[in-house]
């Protein structure tokens, strides 16, 4: 990787980092999704920086940014935007809807109902809105960045299998610790104020065309898909990562190869976003098991595969 391009990353980071304190490596698994033309799922308690961290990326990056807040009532239109008659024209208008941005923070989606949430689908997986049999293209760094509140709280739909497979990464930002939060009450409130600009659109599409370029060895490469495929075999796991899943964890380890300023994968790679890729895809037999009981199952997947060494 040239050197210009990892201080870019790097700079992006800490740019982020101003206003997201002591969440380092959230930062950088975020930013590693938006490289791998990924998005991201944070489910998380209020307050803790999830809209602070959207608008600082947008403005790191130069990009347009649109935030939607997800209500039972919310209506697919009111995402993708709705064809309107002009009748000096005779004609029907197209307008669009928010969706058509560079990031979009979706915000509380699991409280919207699973019809509106599917509008996100061709979206989130072809960055592309069909309205009225006709296809708009989005943003080339069309990036989505949603929130959800823990499935047993109040007035929550569940996000279908279909629609949790498009976020590579599922991320918790979770409390600061006591020195950070310290630091947070005696200083002056964190603003997006203090971001500046690190990478315009055509850098960033740049970026994202070196994470093609990163190397994975083949032993690297099958000690990913021994992962996946034993999750596909615990005996606790109704339904395992998808082909879909396989692919989006490759693609998740190459980008964060690159935050890490280098261009090839390693077993720890795989190790470290191993969590954010996989929490989200596996289905578990019991009912509603916790966040706990699928941590326990993940790490015993990963202690369960054997790590390439290097001979």
């Amino acid at each position: 990787m040239e050197r210009e391009s990892f201080m870019k990353i790097t700079g992006l980071i800490d740019e982020v980092e101003k206003v997201v304190l002591g969440k380092r490596e959230v930062v950088q698994l975020t930013i590693a999704a938006l490289l791998a033309d990924g998005h991201v799922l944070f489910e998380d308690v209020p307050g803790v920086g999830k809209t602070v961290m959207v608008k600082a990326i947008a403005k790191a990056v130069h990009g347009a940014f649109s935030r939607i807040q997800f209500t039972p009532d919310l209506l697919p239109s009111d995402i993708l935007g709705v064809s309107i008659f002009n009748s000096q024209t005779n004609q029907f208008e197209f307008r669009k809807g928010p969706i058509f941005t560079n990031i979009l923070l979706a915000d509380e989606i699991n409280r919207t109902t699973p019809r509106t949430q599917a509008a996100l689908l061709e979206a989130m997986s072809e960055s592309a809105v069909t309205i009225d049999g006709k296809t708009y293209p989005l943003s080339a760094n069309f990036f989505v960045m949603a929130t959800q509140n823990p499935i047993d709280y109040e007035g929550t739909y569940p996000l279908p299998e279909a629609q949790l497979d498009r976020f590579l990464f599922k991320l918790n930002i979770g409390y600061p610790s006591a020195a950070d939060e310290l630091k947070l009450m005696q200083s002056e409130p964190q603003t997006t104020q203090m971001i500046h600009q690190v990478i315009d659109s055509r850098e960033l599409e740049v970026l994202k065309r070196q994470v093609e370029e990163v190397y994975i060895d083949e032993a690297v490469a099958k000690y990913a898909l021994d992962l996946v495929r034993t999750s596909r075999m615990h005996e606790s796991v109704a339904l395992g990562v998808s082909p879909r899943g396989s692919i989006a964890f490759i693609r998740g380890a190459k980008a964060f190869a690159m935050t890490e300023g280098r261009l090839f994968v390693t077993p720890r790679d795989l190790q470290i976003i191993f969590p954010a890729v996989f929490s989200h895809r596996i289905q578990m037999k019991a009912a509603r098991a916790t966040t706990a009981q699928v941590t326990t199952i993940l790490n015993e997947i990963l202690d369960e595969v054997p790590v390439p060494v290097r001979r």
